[in-house]
């Protein structure tokens, strides 16, 4: 009860989907979206009577006898068998029916009763199908007649059907409102029951990872992305409307400050670098001959001191001399095997060392400071070593810049964009979120209102360390000291257990964020911020850019980052320079906070990570 309780709550606190007025037609194919069928207030009642084009894949099915009462086709006619007279008779007299049964030992069967007809007629049969074409959380169920296709064709999970037919008033309560009953099957996609992975009906999420190209059609990865679509829909919303310029930044990138972690280099060949990289290969491929030929020939010495099989020791000296042609042939292919052989960047496709982009905050202040407000929504790339649950070697990042701005302004707009997803989320997918509510994480809703009503608590982080240090109860595995980087583990600590609510963590040490963060007038601190919240931990990094050009130059150096790797970076600063501030949003963060997913590698379509590509 208490359960039930809890979820009527949950849902009234839901905006409730307005009644539509009509049926939703997909302009493209004429097929009508399943949302606009069940997600009605009234579950698709008031559509009750029309006639429908509808299409999905089957999530479970179930074949029952037809009711006798239910209508039918005619049935075909019998089939009666040439018959001669003795058989009439025999069959119409008993007493001759004994007489040949004494003579022959068999009964006659020609003409029994009710074996005048053919072979019998199979019993009607119908298909009760769950089907789903992802365009909402709910399923409608079809009835498809035995006579209108062999039902052995549609009922295995996972077969894809296109139906046309009448939307009827279930006849029987229960969850289903409506249900389709079928006159036309105009597509059927089978499916393989014995080898189709996803025909079970409970499955961990862990288990469907392995099937990332199927894994969308559970109603768990389906949700995700509908949220994860709603999310990113929104966030474009929300910066579009308070004035700022989407800018696409570059994915290819010779910046590498080591300021956001390990990047991915690209090691792309060309020509004479190419013709290096097979050199290597071929030397490997030598050496693999020659370690042939030594086992060669100790076999072959064995062979001789044996002195039994001569034709044996024939054919191993020719094997041996084909392996020596063949290592003499490499050899002169690659007279320079035996030193390894050094990159050289002059020949790589983009001349220089070139890495996947693991940030964009840098290309995206040269915008800033010319159309003022920016924002980002793109691909990053990190070759981190953490656990796989928690870190993405490919991820989305949102990226805001705002020129004119200092340190509270972007903890302010920060502050803003995940209230304003908080809103929009439980406004555009309800029916999703119950879902999420039901199987994944019962306090999701409750997060997310919680997010989305009150303002964040903010602390310094030199508050944060003091509140650590003094904590006697939580023990943490690492010890905290002033100047460390606080970890998942203290993190989580503050927003869950101290705060209860989103923390934002501002004014750290110098040296424990990027180089182009402003250093503050007590010179051991930057206006940086971090945004933790509970369940998903950190959402949000972010802070003021240092425009002082001595200063930022003081940093590259410091760094030895190579002042003409960043004389473009330092041009801005030179020429109109101007307060900044801006911050970064992890996108598949975000999703794992709404949802309540504890590993980040569900939050995406196909994730990637260390020694990890599937699809």
């Amino acid at each position: 009860m208490g359960s039930e309780s809890t979820l009527s709550t949950v849902n009234e606190g839901l905006r409730q989907t307005p009644l539509m007025p009509a049926v939703e037609r997909f302009k493209y194919s004429n097929r009508v979206l399943l949302r606009s069928i069940l997600g009605r207030a009234d579950g698709g009642i008031g559509l009750a009577g029309e006639k429908l084009l509808v299409g999905g894949w089957v999530k479970s099915g179930d074949e029952k006898k037809k009711p006798e009462n239910s209508v039918t086709l005619p049935p075909a006619p019998p089939v009666v068998k040439d018959v001669t007279c003795s058989e009439i008779l025999i069959s119409r007299l008993p007493i001759l029916r004994s007489i040949m049964k004494i003579l022959t030992g068999v009964g006659c069967t020609a003409l029994s009763p009710g074996k005048l007809d053919g072979p019998a007629k199979p019993v009607p049969t119908v298909a009760y199908l769950r089907i789903n074409d992802g365009s909402c959380v709910f399923n409608l169920q079809i009835i498809v007649d035995s006579y209108i296709l062999p039902l052995s064709q549609i009922l295995p999970a996972g077969t894809s059907v296109l139906v046309e037919g009448m939307l009827e008033r279930t006849k029987v309560a229960g969850k289903h409102a409506v249900e389709l009953k079928v006159e036309k099957v105009l597509h059927v996609g089978s499916v393989d029951a014995n080898k189709y992975p996803l025909s079970k009906r409970t499955l961990s999420m862990a288990f469907l990872r392995a099937y990332p190209h199927l894994c969308p059609r559970r109603t768990p990865v389906a949700s995700v992305a509908r949220i994860r679509n709603s999310l990113s829909h929104s966030a474009h919303q929300f910066f579009l409307s308070n004035g700022f310029i989407n800018v696409h930044m570059p994915i290819i990138t010779t910046t590498n400050s080591r300021a956001h972690g390990k990047v991915l280099g690209i090691a792309s060949t060309s020509n004479k670098a190419y013709d290096n990289l097979r050199n290597v290969q071929e030397a490997k491929s030598l050496e693999v001959i020659r370690t042939a030929i030594k086992e060669k020939n100790e076999r072959i010495e064995e062979l001789k001191r044996s002195n039994s099989n001569k034709e044996s020791l024939l054919i191993a000296l020719q094997d041996l001399q084909k392996a020596n042609e063949l290592a003499l042939l490499l050899e002169h292919q690659q007279p320079s095997t035996s030193r390894k052989t050094k990159e050289d960047f002059s020949e790589n496709f983009f001349a220089e060392e070139t890495y996947l982009s693991s940030y964009a905050q840098l290309h995206l202040e040269c915008y800033a400071c010319s159309l003022s407000c920016v924002y980002s929504f793109g691909p990053t790339f990190q070759a981190e070593d953490a656990l796989s649950s928690k870190s993405l070697a490919e991820s989305w990042k949102i990226e805001v810049e705002l020129a004119f701005a200092e340190l509270e302004d972007a903890m302010n707009c920060a502050e803003d964009f995940l209230m304003y997803l908080c809103h929009s989320i439980l406004e555009h997918c309800p029916h999703d979120l119950q879902f999420i509510y039901k199987r994944i994480d019962s306090k999701c809703v409750e997060r997310i209102k919680s997010m989305g009503s009150s303002p964040f608590a903010r602390i310094t982080y030199t508050e944060a360390v003091e509140i650590l240090k003094k904590e006697t109860v939580k023990k943490f595995e690492d010890k905290i000291e002033w100047g460390m980087n606080l970890s998942r583990e203290h993190e989580s600590f503050l927003a869950d257990a101290v705060y209860q609510r989103p923390v934002i963590i501002y004014d750290y040490p110098k040296d424990s964020k990027p180089f182009y963060l402003r250093i503050r007038d007590d010179a051991k601190t930057i206006s940086a911020f971090d945004i933790i919240a509970p369940k998903a931990g950190r959402l949000v990094q972010g802070g003021q850019k240092e425009e002082r050009l001595e200063k930022i130059t003081e940093s590259v150096r410091k760094l030895g980052l190579g002042e003409e790797d960043y004389d473009w970076y330092l041009d801005l600063r030179r020429h109109g320079t101007v307060k900044h501030s801006g911050f970064s949003a992890g996108f598949e963060e975000i999703v794992m906070f709404v949802t309540g997913l504890d590993d980040i590698r569900d939050t995406i379509p196909f994730p990637r990570t260390r020694g990890s590509t599937d699809t």
